[in-house]
């Protein structure tokens, strides 16, 4: 019972170092379905960054080809605001999926 535990824990803080890698590796190794569950959780949080940062290059690249072309001098302004803040909501998308992986690690080891 205590190896399913580390292993579930294990799955979820694999985003501080392996955060693909080891959710995989457990899903396919672990023979218990909490395990398993587990570590398809720890996968699909560790996706949403990635998946944040695609769609947030996308509104950057947007933002760069159709603001420059309106009006330069204009468009760097609003280019910059843009920026500044898709880069802060996946910053902190980022800092909450960290947080919420270390909270579920800590209450499966429980």
């Amino acid at each position: 019972m205590e190896n399913q535990k580390i292993l579930s824990a294990f799955s979820y803080l694999s985003i501080l170092f392996a955060p693909f890698i080891v959710p995989l590796i457990v899903y396919f190794v672990a023979k218990d379905s909490d395990v398993k569950s587990h570590s398809i959780r720890a996968l699909i949080s560790h996706l949403i960054p990635v998946a944040f940062g695609i769609i947030l290059f996308a509104v950057f690249i947007f933002s760069t080809l159709t603001f420059n072309n309106l009006d330069p001098d204009l468009g760097s302004n609003k280019f910059l605001i843009i920026w500044l803040v898709s880069f802060g909501i996946y910053f902190l998308v980022s800092i909450g999926v960290v947080i919420w992986n270390i909270i579920q690690a800590v209450r499966v080891v429980r």
